[in-house]
């Protein structure tokens, strides 16, 4: 059995062996604890017949894990100096592809077409640079590909965002957006310790399993997340205050937002934060007939 790459004293070696630094602009932190990653990829579930897509490899810590329990991995690596690394580091490993691209940039729909050719269960499963979680996950979910969800590390406060329920101050328009298109929970909390080196806040691993259907059938997608984004622009303001800001011309045609809130059902002295999903879909539709 191979030695792990997710170990200090290892993870050290292959930095001194190819004159690594971490770059902090790139958000790079190396999970130096094999535990926690058994514990991510556990939440993937996993088999031969499935593929995995990783997002920022570093140096393959969480990708040799993947290899093992996967058929396929294939990974997305935007910093050039870690290809040679990880052609060493994986070289036992033969069922791994590695893209030197930026992933916000990529087409990842044709990437999958060429790599995971074949595999029907495909899990995107990574260990998110912080300053672009958010970018990142909802390219995923937008560009509708073939997958059965994401198991993602990120920023806890982030975590604690995408999974929120209604009523709730971490709930909000990215509450809505991520589980509009997925179911989202909050898998395990992990400890800053096991990173080299360690970031300032703790992190979470969090499960998104796509829906076969968004969670509430809308006219117009966009203008749905127009509003829901529109309602929590100040978080202290009634619904009805923020639609004005957010609809064209909306102070000029208030009568036409209460119009829609009426119709909707919803008092319009509410909050954002306090209307479910589906209450913000039948109101995006009701805004749509007269905004849209």
């Amino acid at each position: 059995m191979m030695k792990d790459i997710a170990t200090p004293i290892r993870t050290q070696e292959i930095m001194a062996k190819h004159g690594l630094t971490v770059k902090k602009s790139l958000g790079q932190n190396f999970l130096i604890d094999p535990n926690i990653l058994r514990k991510i990829v556990s939440q993937a579930n996993l088999t031969k017949q499935s593929a995995a897509i990783e997002i920022g490899p570093g140096i393959g810590a969480l990708t040799e894990h993947l290899a093992r329990a996967a058929g396929k991995v294939l990974a997305f690596e935007i910093d050039q100096r870690l290809l040679p690394v990880l052609d060493d580091t994986l070289s036992p490993y033969d069922n791994v592809s590695i893209i030197h691209s930026d992933i916000l940039k990529a087409d990842v729909a044709d990437a999958i077409a060429k790599e995971l050719e074949g595999y029907e269960d495909i899990m995107v499963v990574a260990n998110l640079p912080y300053y672009v979680t958010t970018p990142i996950i909802m390219k995923l979910l937008l560009e509708k590909l073939p997958i059965r969800g994401l198991v993602v590390m990120l920023q806890k406060e982030v975590a604690e965002r995408i999974t929120a329920k209604p009523g709730t101050k971490a709930y909000g328009s990215l509450s809505i957006a991520i589980q509009y298109y997925t179911e989202a929970e909050m898998a395990l909390t992990v400890p800053k310790g096991v990173f080299m080196p360690q970031p300032n806040v703790d992190s979470a691993v969090i499960k998104m399993t796509k829906r076969p259907t968004p969670q509430v059938e809308v006219i117009d997608e966009d203008f749905f997340f127009k509003v829901t984004r529109g309602s929590f622009v100040q978080r202290r303001k009634t619904i009805f205050n923020n639609l004005q800001a957010a609809m064209p011309d909306g102070k000029e045609k208030k009568d036409l937002i209460l119009k829609a809130l009426e119709e909707a059902g919803i008092d319009p002295t509410r909050r954002g934060e306090t209307l479910s999903i589906k209450e913000f879909g039948g109101l995006a539709d009701k805004l749509y007939g007269y905004f849209g």
